[in-house]
């Protein structure tokens, strides 16, 4: 027996509630209902009880408006291909990246009439991605296999992030994008807004090596978050080209929702939207005591959908 895996042993036998948390991602906990799976999820994940009754920190919301907001909109906002159309009716289709092609089955895929460097990905989950950077050394069968298993996945059982319950699962071909330093690779900013109202921004660098987030408030002021247990980079990010434009169109984008990230990409001379993200690490990331009440002090359940007899004015 391997020492890595007899530590994985180890570990789920001290906690044996990670266990559910294991075979839920196996889809081995459906029959469970939402608000007890959500309770076990976050003692697991969290090691704390969570209060849905009188929620009064972010996570506490995030999970209470998962069972009660139900807003219809939110069905097309997490799927990464349908968004794209809602986005460009909204803000414009020059801050959407291109979508070459849309597959159900992975058979199906063709690389043959893409550009020789593009993306696939699916739409309806996390981590189903290919990257291609030279379609000459593109190993095909490899990334078939990768997205199959993600199709076949479906992210709400999980999670309980209902809006992902109904996505019809899907692969896409878009556009390949580099940042302006190509060496620090894809810098991502997640402004995450309130109401409407852009709050802080997130700028993660080095996803696929070296990850590191750093926080700032929309004046680009550097703020202390403890997040997920992603590390804070020493050096601090400069102000990004399109800052004032990427806040403007968040708020754009976030107007009637409780809470809501939107994520972009400043290449200098383009701003691109990334995706949108209503539950922040499904609502289980650990985040520091004093950041985790005076975030939640910041989402305004009257704003989710129908608490007070009307629409949100997204849904439109």
């Amino acid at each position: 027996m391997s020492r890595q895996l007899f530590r994985k042993i180890k570990e789920y036998a001290t906690h044996p509630l990670r266990v559910y948390s294991l075979i839920s991602k196996a889809g081995f906990t459906r029959f469970v209902p939402d608000e007890l799976h959500i309770r076990i999820m976050y003692r697991v994940l969290t090691g704390s009880k969570i209060n849905l009754d009188d929620p009064k920190t972010f996570n506490e919301k995030l999970n209470w408006l998962k069972l009660h907001d139900r807003n219809p909109l939110y069905n097309t906002l997490v799927d990464k291909l349908a968004v794209k159309a809602w986005v460009s009716e909204k803000i414009g289709d020059e801050y959407v990246t291109e979508t070459y092609a849309s597959w159900s089955c992975v058979e199906d895929i063709s690389i043959e009439n893409l550009p020789d460097k593009f993306v696939l990905k699916t739409n309806h989950d996390s981590g189903g991605i290919s990257i291609c950077r030279d379609k000459s050394d593109f190993n095909l069968a490899v990334a078939r296999k990768l997205l199959a298993k993600h199709l076949k996945h479906n992210y709400f059982w999980w999670t309980r992030e209902w809006p992902y319950k109904d996505v019809t699962p899907m692969v896409m071909a878009e556009e390949y994008l580099e940042d302006v330093d190509g060496d620090a690779g894809l810098v991502d900013y997640k402004v995450t807004c309130f109401g409407g109202k852009p709050e802080f921004i997130e700028v993660h660098r080095g996803r696929f090596g070296n990850h590191t987030c750093n926080y700032y408030d929309i004046e680009w002021n550097p703020i202390r978050i403890e997040w997920a247990g992603i590390p804070i980079a020493d050096s601090e990010v400069p102000r990004p080209c399109n800052l004032d434009k990427m806040l403007d169109l968040s708020e754009r984008l976030s107007t009637g929702i409780p809470q809501i990230r939107c994520d972009w990409y400043d290449l200098g001379d383009r701003l691109v939207f990334g995706e949108l993200t209503l539950f922040n690490g499904a609502g289980f990331d650990i985040i520091d005591k004093d950041n985790d009440l005076r975030l939640g002090e910041l989402i305004d359940l009257s704003l989710a959908y129908g608490s007070d007899g009307t629409e949100a004015l997204n849904d439109c």
